[in-house]
């Protein structure tokens, strides 16, 4: 892996507490940034000065900010958004369902930092009350309620590793409508409009990624008419993110248990959007799940 496309970028880690801000730090530390975590964001234009003082403007910088800065969080806004620092800056946002939290927490036995002697629940909903205008200016939001330290650790290094990253990047992911819309999505499609292989018995076993599954669901009526509409779609889309400086978009296709009509699909918007140039890779959230 290499910097080469990093050179003076400054990434901003947040999100929630127990979501997995250090590991992220340790993965971009690794991958050559000068991490500093839990800054005060008052203190982010500091930070940069000096690390161009000592190491140089190309250096790359990754902070992480946590609830723990409080209202110095109007300030890390007012900075990004005047772009203060001068360099160009990735905001990453890192998520996770109320539930994978409380048992991360849990595990290590450490209060939330708002909880305020109250209850876990109720020092996770003030923090996403105070993260919310974050969340929904961040570049890059990663929900790791179903992933482990590794797969996070491949998601960092994915993004801003690989000589690739500087291009657009978009994940297209299936999901399971009964298992809850993936949180991260800048968009969701439903496939729930087409028929579904389940009550095909000789189908039912297989999965979208099979040739036999993905054949019916890709041959049935207004499959092909959607994907001729929709990936279009993307790309346009895809140009603007591009022209506003946003690197990364997620695409959630789903149908009811996230194994057969929604992978079908995936794989095929996934197929054609890399056809159009893009850097895309498919993924399968609930796969394997039933």
């Amino acid at each position: 892996m290499t910097l080469e496309d990093h050179r003076g970028e400054l990434v901003v880690v947040t999100g929630m507490t127990g979501a997995g801000r250090s590991t992220a730090a340790k993965e971009l530390e690794d991958l050559g940034f000068y991490v500093v975590d839990n800054m005060p964001p008052s203190l982010l234009r500091d930070v940069v000065r000096l690390v161009d003082e000592s190491k140089g403007p190309e250096q790359p910088i990754a902070v992480v900010v946590d609830v723990r800065s409080g209202s110095f969080f109007q300030s890390l806004q007012a900075n990004l958004a005047q772009g203060a620092t001068g360099r160009r800056t990735t905001l990453v946002f890192l998520e996770a369902s109320d539930d994978v939290l409380v048992r991360r927490q849990e595990a290590v036995r450490r209060p939330h930092p708002l909880q305020a002697g109250g209850r876990l629940l109720d020092g996770l909903q003030r923090e996403r009350t105070v993260l919310a205008e974050l969340r929904s200016d961040a570049d890059l939001v990663i929900d790791t309620s179903t992933l482990n330290v590794h797969q996070l650790t491949d998601r960092i290094a994915e993004a801003f590793g690989a000589p690739e990253a500087i291009q657009l990047q978009v994940t297209v992911t299936s999901f399971g409508f009964k298992y809850g819309i993936p949180v991260d999505a800048d968009f969701v499609a439903d496939m729930r409009f087409l028929p579904n292989p389940f009550w095909i018995p000789e189908l039912r076993a297989g999965t979208g990624r099979d040739r036999e599954v993905a054949d019916y669901v890709k041959s049935r009526p207004g499959a092909a008419e959607f994907l001729d509409a929709y990936v279009p779609l993307l790309a346009g889309v895809a140009e603007g993110y591009l022209r506003e400086g946003k690197r990364f978009m997620t695409v959630a296709v789903g149908c009811t248990g996230g194994k057969h009509r929604s992978v079908a699909m995936t794989e095929e918007i996934a197929r054609r959007l890399k056809d159009l140039g893009y850097t895309t890779r498919a993924a399968h959230r609930d796969l394997g799940r039933e």
